[in-house]
């Protein structure tokens, strides 16, 4: 409890009053000096904003059983989510779309576009694919990625918000092994624009794609908590005519 409170950047006395407790028993707490009940660890997790996974570790550090369930996407008491999921990606065709898990890993895609793929190393594609891997690996899409040095930025960025919210240790190892690809040599210039679109080289001409997020409301299950649907969409008319094109010729 302690490690979240100071990642939160909260002293005692801000993490008490917040949660309405005073700050000797949070003290006591955090110090294995009183025993919180199970109802005080989920309203402590609340308030630092504690993953439902983490929440598990914390409520079983504190001799409770965990309350979130995780199970695999394909387990029939996540039917309902997976066909909602399944209508998403299905609907977004021509344009790729993706569920990813919390470590950027494709745990389902519509399969749209495969010309994105052309010239990427084999063992980068053998599932599970890493989106991020792939897009900045040196044989995956980097060579081809017009705008790499701010794709990368922007990668980076959004990796270190999600490992200082998260402290997953796989997520830290992923931004260590991006970090350790060659860097592009381009300036990272200020964008301007209400989106950073992703610029790539293909056979058939340059497409660029801006993408969206998104999350399920109000899951209780672990798995739900962490997938993200990210969906692409043409950041201009040519990519637009290509990507029809493509489809219409397939």
């Amino acid at each position: 409890m302690r490690r979240w409170r100071q990642r939160r950047r909260l002293s005692q006395l801000d993490l008490a009053t917040d949660a309405d407790i005073s700050a000797r028993h949070l003290s006591f707490v955090e110090t294995g000096r009183s025993q919180p009940s199970r109802d005080m660890v989920l309203h402590l997790a609340e308030q630092l904003k504690v993953p439902p996974r983490e929440r598990n570790v914390l409520l079983v550090a504190a001799g409770y059983a965990p309350v979130y369930v995780e199970r695999p996407l394909h387990d029939p008491g996540l039917a309902a989510a997976r066909g909602a999921i399944d209508a998403v990606l299905e609907r977004q065709k021509p344009y790729p779309a993706f569920a990813l898990d919390r470590h950027y890993n494709v745990v389902a895609s519509n399969d749209a576009l495969p010309i994105l793929y052309e010239g990427c190393a084999a063992e980068l594609l053998q599932p599970p694919v890493n989106t991020l891997r792939l897009s900045l690996h040196p044989q995956g899409l980097a060579s081809r990625v017009e705008n790499l040095a701010e794709w990368r930025a922007h990668a980076l960025h959004r990796l270190a918000q999600q490992v200082d919210l998260t402290a997953d240790p796989k997520l830290l190892e992923l931004v260590r092994e991006i970090q350790s690809y060659p860097a592009p040599q381009q300036e990272v210039v200020p964008n301007n624009d209400v989106f950073l679109p992703f610029r790539l080289r293909t056979s058939v001409g340059v497409i660029s794609f801006f993408t969206t997020s998104m999350f399920f409301g109000t899951p209780i299950d672990i798995t739900l908590t962490e997938l993200t649907l990210e969906c692409f969409f043409p950041a201009d008319s040519e990519t637009d005519q290509i990507v029809r094109r493509l489809a219409g010729s397939n």
